[in-house]
Order: structure tokens, then C-alpha cells, then sequence
């Protein structure tokens, strides 16, 4: 049996391990009773231990480095998986094994705390969960590169090649480029909130037209499913086992309306990846960030269209009657681009989103640099909010406590949301180039743009690198001035007659 053979051989076993602690994590985060955690915390703990063991046995090693050594002798694919596999390698090789298990453990038990800290709106519930993750990660990010800033090499986790510098230079652009225009728009919006935005959307109808969505996006039922959880993600194991998750908020129903397209985007780039890499480590999206451009795509420059809701919102006021017999699509399209100061990150509009991330990248890189407390975070948290958004955060539910990412020990991953948007902006103009846009998704014609996003950037999963899927995609690198064009265009049109 050749080196690639026996790396291909490893690899398989490593696929089954995490197939069973990824539907493990699913079943967490969807249905399993919160009585169950700690039994399961200490299964999964063993689980991922015998996982780590496979991913830094010495034959996975010895082959690994044998082939990293003599790359010449590989096709481009096979070259393209060995290097993911030797930095992954690396990564977790650097780690003690009884660190990892142990960070597993806590992992899979502060998730379901800091659900039950959330719905009591109380962080001092969730806060020792929070101390021992930033601890670990702190930890750990020191095991895998002791001369590099740990917030960089969690950064990179992400968006690879991604740094504290370059994300500082590109809220720099959101800050300077950004900021002012919001406040202009902030200061000429209407203050009194639309009746239809907030009135009662019975749960059974959102879940119906949810479902209907699923289908004008061209989601398919064979590869994947829908399922309800307190924060809405997106999984999968490989392109024919896509699942997703939205929220129902009776007194909010664009809440589920806009979380399902965002995940259909994350959803249907996984859908879409050629099935040529189900059984390599390229299966899924280039990185964090592009995965973020698709959902933000599909969210906003369809979703809250005035095209789109041209051809569904006549669908959507039949199953809403009484709720919106007596708006009209203009005061509906107004309604849901409409921007607002507002607590919750996932239910923000899309001018006033960054900033929201922009906090969290802002109180991140804090606690990477020892300049902040745990005991403070709540109270810098609001501070921020302020600062930003001129809100004044009323309990830890709305405030620090309504993301779910950290309980996860996903730190690093906030910045690719704002990055992600501003790829999509880049993404837009260049796919409005080569395809009539408006009126593909006027006429509901998604497959055509499904067809196009596929050919361009779904179908190489983690073959090409986000530098290379923008280059090959829009001609150029990344280049935020896109995304500031895109939102001043739009926001100033709906606000200000079209003048900036």
C-alpha cells in the first residue's frame, strides 16, 4: 500500500469518528433533553479522545509528513489535501492529549449552560464555563505557536491568513466609512415601528412558508433537513447530508423568514460541492468567510429585494391575512430593510449588522490581549453597545448572552461575519456583470443564480482559497470599498432620495 493509500485509509476512520461526534453535536443542539448532558459530556469525552489519538497516531504522522515531503510525486488535488492535512496536523499535534479531552468535555456541556443562562438572562451562571474556555484557548493557542499573538491563531482557524492587522485595517474602512453614514440614516428614519413588523405570526404558518422558501431556493429534500433550535446553524458531514436550523418568534416572524434564507445560503454551498471531495478534508466551504458571503448573499441581496418579495410577497400576504391584508409591497419592502438600533445580532438590519461584529471583534481582542476581565465582559459588553449602537442593554440576554459561539469555544469566528458581507458586496457586482440579476430574481428564476454561484464557487469546496476564489470570481482581491458602495447605494435610496 502506497503513502497515499494509507493516508486515504487513516482518513476514512477519521470520517466515521467525526460522523458520529458531529450527528452527536446535531442531536445537542436539537432535540436532546437537558437532563442527559453530563452522561453524554463524558461518552463524547471518550469519543473525542480515541479521535485525537487517530489524528496524531504516528502512522498518520509518519505517512503525512512522508507525503509533505515528497509532493511532487502528487496531483494537484492529492498536493492540496496533504497540505490542509499537515496544517491540521500541526495544529492539534502541539496539543496534550488530555487538554483536548478535557476541553471537549467542557465544550459539550457549557453549550447547553449557557442555554439555560440565556433563558434566565443570568451570566454568572454561564460566567465559569466562559473562564475555563477563554483559559483553554489561551492555552491552547500557545501550544500550537508560542511566538504568535493567540488571537492571530485563533483568527486563522477561520479565515486563513487572516490577522489581527488586516482586521484592523478593514474596521478601520467600517468605522471612518461606515459609522457616519449610519448615524445620517439613523438620524432621518421613522421612529414608530410598522404595526405588520411586529404583530403575531402564528408558528405553524412561519414553519409553512419557511418550508415553502426552502423550495423557491431550490433546496433539496434528499440531501438535508429542517429543524428548530434556540440559535439557527448550519451542519453537515458531507454534500448529501446538509441540515439546518431557524427559530420562531411568534411577535417577530422575520426572524425565521430571514434566518432560513441566511442558512439556505450556508446550506446550499454545502449542497452544491462537487462530490468528488465527500471523502477528502476539501469537502466543505473555502473558509468561514466565504461561507458567510453565500448566507449574506442570499439574505440580503435576494432576500430583502424588492425583486424577490415582487414575486413572493403576494405568497406570503395570503398566508398572513389578517396581519398584512393592508400593506402594501412598498411599505413591506421598506419595512424589512428598515434600519434600527437593536439588541440582537441575528435580528439586525443589514446597515447597522457590522457594527455588531465590530463589538464583538472590538471585546475579543481584548480578552486575547489581558486587557479585560471575565467579571467586566457584561458590563464592557454594554458599554460597546453604547458606544455604537446608542443602546442601553437591559439584561445579559439581549446583551453579551444571546450568541451561542463562545460557549462553543469559537473565538476568532465573529470577524468572518463582517468579512463575509463585505465579500458578498464584491461577489455581487461581479456576478451582475455576466447574468441579468434583477430580473432572474424577479421571475424566481434562483436556479440560474444557484447554477452560477455553483460553477464559480460552490463546486471547489476547500480546493481554492478565499484569495483565490475572489480573484478568479471578481478579478481582483478583497477590497471592502465594494461593500461601503453597496450599502450607501441601497440604505441611501430607501433614505435619502438617493443622495448620500
Amino acid at each position: 500500500m502506497s503513502d497515499f493509500e494509507s493516508f486515504k485509509a487513516i482518513q476514512k476512520k477519521q470520517k466515521a469518528y467525526q460522523l458520529v461526534l458531529g450527528i452527536a453535536s446535531w442531536d445537542s443542539n436539537t432535540e436532546a433533553p437537558k437532563a442527559c448532558f453530563p452522561y453524554r459530556s463524558e461518552m463524547l469525552s471518550i469519543v473525542s479522545g480515541e479521535y485525537f489519538s487517530m489524528q496524531t497516531g504516528d502512522e498518520y504522522k509518519k505517512v503525512v509528513n512522508a507525503l509533505y515531503e515528497n509532493m511532487d510525486d502528487l496531483n494537484d488535488i492529492q498536493q492540496k489535501e496533504i497540505r490542509k492535512a499537515k496544517k491540521d496536523l500541526d495544529k492539534i499535534d502541539k496539543i496534550p492529549k488530555k487538554d483536548f479531552v478535557e476541553y471537549s468535555k467542557l465544550v459539550n456541556m457549557s453549550q447547553r449552560e449557557w442555554e439555560e443562562a440565556k433563558e434566565n438572562s443570568d451570566f454568572n451562571h454561564f460566567k465559569p464555563y466562559l473562564e475555563k474556555i477563554i483559559k483553554f484557548k489561551k492555552k491552547i493557542a500557545k501550544y500550537r505557536n508560542p511566538d504568535e499573538h493567540p488571537y492571530n491563531v485563533l483568527l486563522d482557524d477561520f479565515e486563513e491568513d487572516m490577522t489581527i492587522e488586516k482586521y484592523d485595517e478593514f474596521f478601520k474602512t467600517v468605522k471612518e466609512e461606515l459609522v457616519p453614514f449610519v448615524k445620517k440614516i439613523l438620524a432621518v428614519k421613522d421612529d414608530e415601528m410598522p404595526s405588520f413588523i411586529t404583530a403575531k405570526y402564528p408558528k405553524d404558518k412561519q414553519k409553512e412558508f419557511v418550508e415553502y422558501l426552502m423550495g423557491v431556493f431550490g433546496f433539496d429534500y434528499d440531501k438535508g433537513l429542517l429543524k428548530e433550535s434556540v440559535h439557527p446553524f448550519t451542519w453537515n458531514t458531507h454534500s448529501k447530508d446538509v441540515r439546518f436550523t431557524v427559530r420562531y418568534l411568534e411577535n417577530y416572524v422575520f426572524s425565521s423568514i430571514f434566518a432560513a434564507i441566511h442558512e439556505l445560503g450556508h446550506a446550499l454551498y454545502e449542497q452544491q460541492i462537487d462530490d468528488m471531495f465527500d471523502m477528502t478534508n476539501l469537502k466543505s466551504g473555502a473558509s468561514m468567510g466565504i461561507h458567510e458571503s453565500q448566507s449574506r448573499f442570499y439574505e440580503n441581496m435576494i432576500g430583502r429585494s424588492r425583486m424577490f418579495w415582487e414575486a413572493h410577497y403576494p405568497k406570503l400576504q395570503s398566508m398572513f391575512s389578517p396581519q398584512l391584508k393592508n400593506v402594501s409591497l412598498d411599505d413591506f419592502y421598506k419595512g424589512i430593510n428598515r434600519v434600527d438600533e437593536t439588541f440582537i445580532r441575528v435580528e439586525a438590519d443589514e446597515l447597522t449588522y457590522p457594527l455588531h461584529i465590530l463589538i464583538r471583534y472590538e471585546i475579543e481582542r481584548m480578552i486575547f490581549e489581558d486587557e479585560v476581565e471575565v467579571d467586566d465582559l457584561p458590563a464592557l459588553w454594554n458599554k460597546k453597545m453604547k458606544q455604537y449602537l446608542n443602546l442601553e442593554v437591559e439584561d445579559d440576554a439581549q446583551g453579551i448572552l444571546q450568541d451561542v459561539h463562545w460557549s462553543a469555544g469559537m473565538m476568532g469566528y465573529f470577524p468572518t461575519y463582517a468579512l463575509g458581507s463585505a465579500y458578498s458586496a464584491q461577489i455581487y457586482y461581479a456576478m451582475r456583470e455576466q447574468l441579468d440579476f434583477d430580473k432572474l430574481v424577479k421571475d424566481n428564476d434562483i436556479e440560474a443564480i444557484n447554477k452560477w454561484l455553483q460553477q464559480n464557487i460552490h463546486c471547489f469546496g476547500k480546493s481554492m482559497t478565499p484569495k483565490e476564489i475572489l480573484k478568479r470570481v471578481t478579478g481582483e482581491p478583497f477590497n471592502p470599498k465594494h461593500y461601503i458602495r453597496y450599502l450607501k447605494e441601497k440604505y441611501s435610496e430607501l433614505y435619502l432620495n438617493g443622495k448620500e
